[in-house]
């Protein structure tokens, strides 16, 4: 059966992303869906040399989605070490999304290697939802890629009773506003485990609710310019050396009605509820006003862009 079609978005440098009718977003910033993978998560975790150091990596991709973020790590690994071990995991909520991607000639510009792997990946998937797809790839690659396809919190939890161990991971859900559900204290505490002890993690993100979910999962934070967009793009790791520290601005935000994170007890909540719950912890707060915190920090035009990025349905803002 063919995959479905989905919308395609030209973005910024000349690459193309989807648009979701379920989470009402696009998949990637329109500033440059290839530059996001490679800037925001390859070259912000510093992957090659954290694999050049190590001679192996271990890589899990939390929202798979087109598979962009794995096809930047895979072009910049194999272009310094193609024989390096490498060890994939991804979360995937809808297999047609990855091969939709192949389909609609959305990987095209990546190199050739990079296409076959992921259409490997992508496209022999079984039938049933439930089970998994594991690709031992070539010996000159050394690749072992395996895609897990439903919701990523159930997923997630098989990944810790396995004792999974990233080296890198990448976060790259649909914004908190749209996915809440991927973005809580318990989801967030149960990726924290996931992540190797000298680990690092990457989102776009730099809303305070995520960040204050990061710091109550027992992880340091750090701040990233993100090239091409307003707002800065989130490190995460176990040991707070080596961290880009935060600014006043970003700091005293997180002192704000903003930062009261997103809670899912039992990990299987809906994301209305998932928002309710929020409204209600940051009506009873008594963080300060986050309206104060704008009227401090950002003019009137800021927070006209701010809004008008949001209403377009693109990603990352602080809010």
């Amino acid at each position: 059966m063919a995959p479905d079609l989905f919308t395609v978005e030209p973005t910024a440098d000349g690459s193309a992303t989807f648009y979701s009718e379920t989470f009402g977003e696009w998949f990637h910033s329109r500033n440059g869906a290839y530059d996001e993978a490679r800037s925001t998560y390859v070259q912000a975790t510093q992957l090659v040399e954290r694999a050049q150091t190590q001679g192996h990596i271990t890589l899990l991709d939390v929202c798979y989605g087109l598979g962009y973020n794995t096809a930047a790590a895979l072009e910049r690994l194999w272009a310094v070490r193609p024989e390096l071990p490498i060890r994939l995991v991804g979360l995937e909520l809808d297999v047609m999304v990855p091969r939709a991607a192949i389909a609609q000639g959305l990987l095209n510009d990546w190199p050739e290697s990079v296409q076959v792997a992921l259409a490997e990946i992508a496209s022999p998937y079984p039938k049933c939802p439930s089970q998994t797809w594991k690709g031992h790839f070539s010996e000159e690659t050394h690749l072992t890629a395996k895609l897990l396809i439903g919701d990523a919190r159930q997923q997630i939890q098989n990944l810790v009773a396995q004792n999974f161990q990233a080296d890198v991971i990448f976060l790259d859900p649909f914004s908190p506003p749209r996915c809440p559900q991927l973005w809580t204290v318990e989801f967030l505490s149960l990726v924290a485990q996931c992540l190797h002890p000298q680990g690092i993690l990457a989102t776009y993100s730099c809303a305070a609710a995520v960040r204050t979910a990061l710091t109550t999962a027992g992880l340091h934070i750090g701040s990233l310019a993100a090239p091409g967009r307003r707002w800065p793009s989130t490190l995460a790791s176990h040991a707070e050396e080596n961290l880009p520290p935060l600014s006043q601005q970003e700091l005293e935000h997180l002192l704000t009605r903003a930062a009261v994170p997103y809670r899912d007890p039992t990990l299987r909540d809906e994301a209305a509820m998932i928002q309710q719950r929020r409204s209600q912890e940051q009506a009873q707060s008594s963080l300060r006003s986050t309206g104060a915190w704008r009227r401090r920090w950002l003019s009137a035009s800021a927070r006209g862009r701010s809004e008008a990025d949001s209403t377009a349905g693109d990603r990352g803002s602080q809010t």
